[in-house]
């Protein structure tokens, strides 16, 4: 996930209420640190550079200030090994479900529900340990043991939340997906894991429709020959199968039974998230029990300021890491808030209603929602009661400027924009915000404490306010354990270190700024390359996207076999607009003015949708691929497309040449809706 754009003003948008900071858990962890060490540190900048010089110092002093209990027999913090090699804790035990299951208090809520209709259930905290012992009794009974591995065929509901604390409980290593994808697509990264155990919803609910998802679960639980049972979620009540191997929800969570909490190695496989797959097969992300603790202890208790009597709702679906991250909110205490279903069903107000109805104190959406909540005409600040919210998180693409303003102006001055860059590679952030940091429009504030964030120039030297590759030089606990079936490391190195040996390259590009914060502009695997100079595709859509008429733009920079290069833009159209001259012509003076000359496209084109990945990411690399000749089914799999018919398009754009590229001219004309 990249959130940022390029800046755009020197003065903060926000700044720490010092009332509100004083009591935050930062400020009490910074004086935990404190009365631990004996140095006192100042500001934000002064804690980060200690947590990044001393990683011993800083994640006991995480572990002890959130009381992770760590049994076992060890004697050290991390080994001297170079990364990947890096290993934390060796010889702890422990368990991530016991700590997310111990804070709240048992008649409090811990998990709020919502589906599309709006129907909404409440479990409480005696009630959630309660199905988790049941449950977890239950897989014991089948024979399910720690490093085997359960899988979810689920929306975003309790069910999955139980499903995967019971999974954990027990040792067993879980994974999900989301019923969007097809059998075929689920099949293709469940069928690596080899489970014992699948929990298939009966379907799910999206833009106003019920999907029933019993036939694609049928055509799963055939594709899994290592699966003993299914277990049927009665997500929308329809008539249970009658197959021999399936059971019901209900049976396996009626019998009473005390949680028993299997302790394991610190780096015990807890669950495995896996890659869009738009360049091949899915690839299987390991993280461990111990690592996820730590990480998201800090990311949520300290720098999300959230803890018990909060109340943690960021949308998304079970697809994404972000919903691995939701369920961590259990572990500092707070209540989380799930839904299924469209973001905009009925209207595009359906998530601030949410928030205000449950009280979120902290939201996450997409930097694509807050542009459509603007493009709408809504004012959730004055039509909503959202007193209760202190954060607006943003992730999963570059948040443009002029984004901030708007939040600002129309949701509330006092709550503070966190746009974060990190992915599902670390299941965290690489940068952030935190109560005690000030935010500048455009520009992610800091980077995350524990985290030492480099960009690097092509000679793999630091730069400050130049565009650099994202790495991070120092090792994280939520780095991987592995990739799954990659039992000499090769992929696992490759993927990350194999342009910096000992450094994590992540694939974004990055500025430091002067000032400390960071900017994220794009991907560099897809990297603009006019005359020389590099571009970041954020810088684009922060301008197109925002135009009168203009649903969505993608922009790609193809190298020809002749040796030229070719960037067209290409733009998705509000109804009743059109691309003719003028709308060329203000598109090109915007881009010019906003990012500048070299960003002005080739040429525009007019298309009728735009490609994304299942988590909503453009799909700039295939498109770019597609454009130089590749081959459709050599560009993405067809499972991790949300529209493949959108990609297909595409293949009408092929070019061999300068010569045989449009001008925008003749596109504005040529190209039909």
């Amino acid at each position: 996930m990249s959130t940022s754009s390029t800046p755009t003003s020197s003065e903060p948008i926000w700044v720490p209420d010092p009332s509100v900071a004083a009591n935050a858990r930062i400020t009490q962890f910074t004086d935990f640190v404190a009365h631990r060490t004996g140095v006192t540190h100042r500001d934000y900048e002064s804690l980060w550079a200690w947590s990044v010089d001393d990683l011993p110092g800083f994640w006991t002093a995480v572990s002890a200030f959130f009381d992770i209990r760590l049994g076992g027999a060890w004697h050290q913090i991390l080994d001297n090994a170079a990364m990947p090699a890096t290993r934390w804790f060796p010889g702890a035990r422990l368990n991530y479900a016991e700590h997310a299951l111990r804070m709240g208090d048992p008649n409090d809520t811990a998990v709020i529900s919502v589906d599309e209709s709006g129907a909404t259930s409440y479990t409480t905290w005696s009630e959630l340990r309660s199905q988790v012992g049941a449950l977890s009794a239950w897989l014991r009974r089948q024979g399910v043991a720690p490093g085997d591995r359960v899988v979810g065929y689920l929306p975003n509901s309790q069910h999955a939340v139980v499903a995967f604390l019971a999974s954990a409980t027990i040792g067993a290593v879980w994974s999900a997906c989301g019923q969007d994808y097809g059998a075929e697509g689920a099949a293709a990264r469940f069928a690596q894991l080899d489970p014992v155990v699948l929990f298939a919803a009966d379907g799910y609910q999206w833009n106003g429709r019920q999907h029933d998802r019993r036939a694609e679960t049928a055509a799963l639980r055939s594709a899994l020959p290592s699966v003993r049972l299914t277990v049927q979620v009665p997500n929308l009540g329809l008539p249970p199968s009658a197959a021999s191997d399936t059971v019901q929800w209900e049976d396996v969570i009626t019998k009473n039974a005390d949680c028993v909490f299997e302790q394991v190695p610190f780096d015990a496989p807890l669950w495995v998230l896996f890659s869009s797959g738009t360049t091949g097969t899915p690839k299987g992300i390991v993280h461990g029990h111990g690592g996820v603790l730590l990480d998201h202890h800090k990311l949520l208790g300290l720098h999300l300021n959230l803890g018990p009597g909060d109340r943690l709702f960021w949308y998304t679906t079970t697809n994404w890491m972000m919903w691995n991250l939701v369920v961590s909110g259990l572990l500092v205490g707070s209540t989380i808030v799930l839904y299924d279903g469209s973001p905009t069903q009925p209207d595009p107000a359906r998530v601030w209603e949410l928030a205000a109805e449950h009280k979120a104190t902290v939201l996450g959406v997409s930097p694509g929602y807050l542009q459509s909540s603007a493009k709408a005409g809504l004012e959730p600040g004055r039509d909503l009661n959202l007193s209760a919210l202190q954060v607006l998180g943003s992730t999963g693409a570059p948040l443009p400027a002029h984004t901030y303003y708007w939040v600002r102006d129309h949701v509330s001055p006092e709550v503070q924009v966190a746009s974060t860059s990190g992915g599902t590679d670390i299941v965290s952030g690489f940068a952030g915000s935190a109560p005690t940091t000030p935010v500048w429009p455009g520009e992610i504030s800091a980077p995350l404490l524990g985290v030492a964030l480099e960009a690097f120039d092509s000679h793999g030297n630091p730069v400050i306010g130049e565009v650099g590759e994202l790495v991070v030089t120092r090792p994280m606990p939520s780095m991987p354990v592995c990739f799954w079936n990659d039992p000499d490391g090769a992929r696992y190195q490759q993927a990350y270190f194999g342009s910096y040996p000992g450094v994590w390259r992540h694939g974004d590009w990055m500025t430091r700024t002067p000032r400390g914060s960071v900017v994220v502009s794009g991907r560099s695997d897809s990297t603009l390359n006019r005359h020389g100079v590099r571009l970041g595709s954020a810088d684009i859509y922060a301008v197109v996207d925002e135009l009168p008429g203009i649903r969505e733009s993608l922009v790609i920079g193809a190298e020809l076999p002749d040796g030229g290069y070719w960037m067209p833009l290409f733009v998705v159209l509000e109804t009743g607009h059109a691309l003719d001259e003028d709308l060329c012509d203000a598109i090109r003076a915007a881009v010019r003015t906003h990012a500048s000359p070299r960003h002005v496209p080739d040429t525009i084109i007019e298309v009728p949708a735009l490609p994304h990945t299942r988590t909503g990411k453009k799909l700039e690399v295939p498109v770019k691929r597609l454009l130089q000749g590749t081959e459709l089914d050599k560009v993405a799999g067809r499972e991790s497309v949300d529209d493949i018919t959108a990609l297909e398009y595409f293949t009408r754009f092929v070019r061999t040449s300068t010569d045989t590229a449009p001008t925008a001219q003749t596109t504005a004309h040529r190209i039909g809706r």
